[in-house]
């Protein structure tokens, strides 16, 4: 081949580069939406064997004085090498992804990468048995980091962020003591039967993995808007604008961990063994008696076993698992009887039930320079209204409270605090009608639980909550609809808020 002829193809290439970066969307990497990555990358730093690892490890974790840049001809040829049933193809929104993991946040990629030992056989295997795509696993890294305690803003729970209504139709257990959103193992099966489903709404993978972010109503929208169109950078405007970089944020993950060598960046390994094993058990457990027993520590208990909510094993009526380092297998076993009978009576009762189930794990502390005043909760009430007439903040009354979650009840006595010197201001309050209440800080004076047609917009369908009902169970009762739709349209943070009685928006009239 001449010189000429091989300037030709070399012009041709770069021009075909140039041409798809410039038709490439770009509104949404100018600032890139990646916080919930961050936060949940930040949160897993956390954990004890990674903290641990880091800081016995952090010297060796990246070369910072040298961080490569590479043209965007050599990422085309690289995303073109991986191995992978799914189209990774490159434009400047992949590309912006890329610096993401490999510079903005290099330090702590490698923390991924090394934890993707421990993680990502588990997650191949499942998939493989499910006939899904092992590459697929790298969804896990967008959805939360590999953080199997991730927990996003709207409730959405677990390294596979499954919202409640979606886990409990793929049978996963969620209680007070066990939230299987959290194991890593479970929710896999989980996620890969999830996907599977979408694969045979779409039939293309990279739609299911949109799909996943945004459900399969948003992208079954976006289809019909486009007239039936079915490639993901077409629909890409019609897609809800998160979902616009999840896809690419997904290519840039696959890239990163096969490539970070190429970038300087080196895994950090859990202190923890990788190898670890799971043991059946049939009788309660505490953590601690295991903890002191065997001599393990308890945050590394807690870490190979996020599901267990309370550090509790459940398991009088059924069997269930734990997971230990491979190493303490044995010792465990030939010590079984030891540790479900070391300090019992401390934690469970002669029945063997569990004993003081709500006890807290802290004691919160009342505030500095403020005055303290006891509020008794009425019927119709709320975590929001309560901190609206006090002027303060709901958080605060769950942590001067000891409250899990908005969980109160008619007749509890709350404390509230108030700044010093304005005990008076707010002490008629809890004597208040709630109109005299809601008048007072310049609210509406109806209750959630009335229907008031008046402020229901008529362009709107409406929903009136049940008693029971959850929010996946009233999307799936209109087509099209997920559960982000509602809680985007009716302005809700949380699935939590549903109140018997309250009507939600659901869509547009047509």
């Amino acid at each position: 081949m001449n010189k000429k002829v091989i300037t030709v193809i070399i012009i041709c290439f770069l021009f075909s580069i140039n041409k798809a970066l410039a038709h490439t969307p770009n509104d949404t990497i100018n600032v890139i939406r990646y916080s919930n990555f961050e936060n949940n990358l930040d949160d897993l730093i956390k954990h004890w064997h990674i903290n641990k690892s880091i800081k016995h490890n952090y010297t060796e974790l990246v070369d910072t004085n040298e961080v490569p840049e590479f043209s965007d001809s050599i990422y085309i040829n690289r995303l073109q090498s991986i191995p992978s049933i799914i189209s990774l193809p490159y434009n400047k929104i992949v590309r912006n992804y890329i610096h993401v993991y490999t510079k903005q946040r290099r330090e702590n990629v490698g923390t991924m990468i090394g934890l993707s030992e421990y993680y990502f056989p588990k997650i191949e295997e499942i998939f493989e048995n499910y006939g899904i795509p092992t590459e697929l696993k790298y969804m896990a890294v967008i959805e939360s980091a590999l953080n199997p305690r991730a927990v996003s803003r709207v409730g959405a729970t677990g390294m596979w962020q499954f919202m409640y209504g979606t886990a409990r139709m793929y049978d996963l257990t969620i209680n007070s003591y066990i939230d299987d959103r959290r194991d890593p193992v479970k929710s896999a099966h989980a996620a890969a039967l999830f996907m599977k489903d979408l694969y045979s709404m779409f039939k293309d993978w990279t739609l299911v993995i949109a799909a996943y972010n945004c459900g399969p109503g948003n992208v079954n929208k976006a289809i019909r808007r486009t007239g039936g169109k079915r490639d993901f950078w077409e629909l890409y405007y019609y897609l809800p604008r998160e979902t616009r970089g999840y896809v690419p944020a997904y290519i840039a993950a696959s890239y990163t961990f096969n490539f970070y060598k190429e970038h300087n960046i080196k895994p950090i390994y859990p202190e923890l063994s990788i190898a670890t094993d799971t043991i059946s058990i049939s009788s309660n457990i505490h953590f601690k008696q295991i903890s002191e027993v065997l001599n393990i520590p308890m945050k590394a208990l807690r870490d190979l076993n996020p599901q267990y909510k309370q550090n509790i094993i459940p398991a009088k009526s059924n069997f269930l698992s734990i997971t230990l380092p491979l190493d303490y297998i044995g010792n465990f076993i030939d010590q079984k009887d030891s540790i479900v009978n070391y300090k019992k009576s401390l934690y469970f009762n002669a029945d063997n039930s569990i004993r003081n189930p709500k006890k807290s794990y802290y004691t919160p502390q009342a505030p500095t320079n403020k005055d303290k005043l006891i509020y008794t909760v009425k019927s119709g009430d709320n975590i929001g209204f309560i901190s609206s007439w006090y002027n303060v903040r709901a958080s605060d009354i769950r942590y001067w409270n000891n409250i899990r979650r908005n969980m109160i009840r008619t007749g509890q006595k709350l404390y509230i605090y108030v700044p010093k010197g304005k005990s008076k201001h707010y002490a008629g309050i809890n004597k208040m009608s709630f109109e005299e209440k809601q008048k007072r800080v310049g609210k509406s004076t109806a209750r959630p639980s009335e229907p008031i047609n008046k402020k229901r917009d008529k362009n709107y369908v409406y929903y009136k909550v049940r008693r029971g009902d959850t929010l996946w169970e009233i999307a799936r009762k209109y087509h099209g609809i997920t559960e982000n739709d509602i809680l985007k349209l009716n302005n809700m943070s949380s699935a939590r808020s549903l109140r018997a009685g309250q009507y939600i928006k659901i869509k547009r009239k047509s």
